[in-house]
């Protein structure tokens, strides 16, 4: 169980009164939030005993939750599991008024098995690795951007137990090839899908070229396609696609993982200080993830994209619908968006306000009329959009 004694989650479950899936990578605290949920049961599905009675006779679920009284709170974790227990979840809800939390740090099997997703009875919940603002007065950027903000990493960050740390991140990918990929049969070639899993590392926070990955790889694009997916649907990677109103043009998406911490251990970089060019990417990576986090726990409805033309670009572009709202560059230097860049922004999205979230800067400043803020102020900037 992760040891949260330091932060304060923004997601608290135990203040809703209806139904919920709770979904989120691994070691991102999902049992911790629940175990604080006062329930009448508590169905946890990694115990492999209970796992099997359940697999064996689904109904003896609906046997034990039935004799709880109207409007019990049900807590069911790795719900993806046993997906047949879901009929009997939509049953407690519409017969007895139950209100279940379903965690799982996977929804693929849930959506490859055809199984029930209770037909909006339920609201879709993520949780995240910390934000700063749940670090609080632990944060510090450099961490952050060397080792996450999974909530165990960030503990042992806080106690300075270097060692744990490193331990603990090397560890996570070995545990996620082997329970989340090994374990639910989704690829069967696993030496392919871990060197993909290095050269996408190796590729975070760039625009992806399918085709030169499937040859590093030795697999069709196809199968590089897929592997991509199974990074989306275990919740450790997400595209970003560039904002464009023709669907046809938007063919070459940029690739990022969920945590700069899990995303170094996977390029065996922990024992090494991030390189100039390294921190430009990690502090986009962090950033981005950083609104991400914002948007879904404060219920923002808005799209994230990047922007670009030619050899011309901005990170992230915010939108609601096809709306742009405001568009972000990261820097983790001095070096300034080219004016040549600006122009053409302009000319393409004008009346769209352009601020650079920078690293380094202290303080606000104009240049080329462009904002600089420091980022924290973008995030807040974002918050109040």
């Amino acid at each position: 169980m992760v040891n949260d004694m330091y932060f304060k989650r923004l997601l608290n479950p135990a203040k809703l009164n209806t139904s919920a899936f709770l979904f989120g990578p691994r070691m991102t605290g999902k049992t911790t939030l629940l175990r604080k949920v006062k329930t009448d049961e508590y169905f946890d599905l990694l115990d492999p005993e209970l796992e099997l009675q359940y697999r064996s006779r689904p109904k003896l679920f609906w046997e034990q939750v039935s004799v709880l009284p109207k409007g019990a709170i049900i807590v069911i974790d790795e719900i993806q599991k046993v997906t047949q227990l879901l009929n009997y979840v939509q049953m407690g809800i519409d017969q007895y008024n139950h209100v279940y939390f379903l965690s799982g740090s996977s929804a693929r099997k849930l959506k490859q098995g055809g199984a029930n997703l209770l037909g909006g009875r339920a609201l879709d919940l993520k949780l995240h690795p910390l934000t700063f603002t749940e670090i609080g007065k632990f944060f510090n950027l450099n961490h952050a951007l060397q080792y996450g903000t999974i909530p165990k990493i960030c503990s042992l960050v806080v106690e300075e137990k270097w060692d744990l740390v490193i331990g603990h991140l090397r560890s996570y990918i070995t545990t996620y090839i082997k329970e989340e990929i090994q374990a639910e049969a989704i690829t069967r070639n696993l030496g392919a899908f871990q060197r993909f899993l290095d050269i996408a590392a190796q590729n975070n926070a760039q625009v992806i070229e399918f085709a030169n990955i499937s040859r590093e790889c030795s697999v069709p694009a196809s199968t590089v396609k897929e592997y991509y997916q199974i990074l989306e649907d275990t919740l450790i990677g997400f595209f970003l696609w560039p904002f464009d109103h023709s669907e046809r043009k938007k063919k070459r998406p940029k690739s990022y993982f969920f945590d700069c911490g899990v995303l170094r251990a996977i390029q065996n970089r922990l024992l090494d200080p991030p390189s100039p060019r390294e921190k430009g990417f990690l502090f986009e990576t962090w950033f981005l993830n950083e609104l991400m986090r914002m948007r879904d726990y404060l219920g923002k409805p808005h799209k994230f994209s990047f922007w670009r033309k030619r050899n011309h670009e901005i990170d992230i572009l915010i939108s609601k619908g096809q709306i742009p709202l405001l568009a972000i560059e990261c820097k983790s230097s001095n070096i300034d968006i080219p004016i040549s860049t600006i122009r053409c922004f302009r000319e393409r999205l004008s009346g769209i306000k352009l601020v650079v979230a920078s690293m380094n800067d202290s303080r606000s400043r104009i240049v080329n009329n462009i904002e600089v803020h420091p980022w924290e102020k973008v995030l807040k900037i974002y918050k109040e959009l």
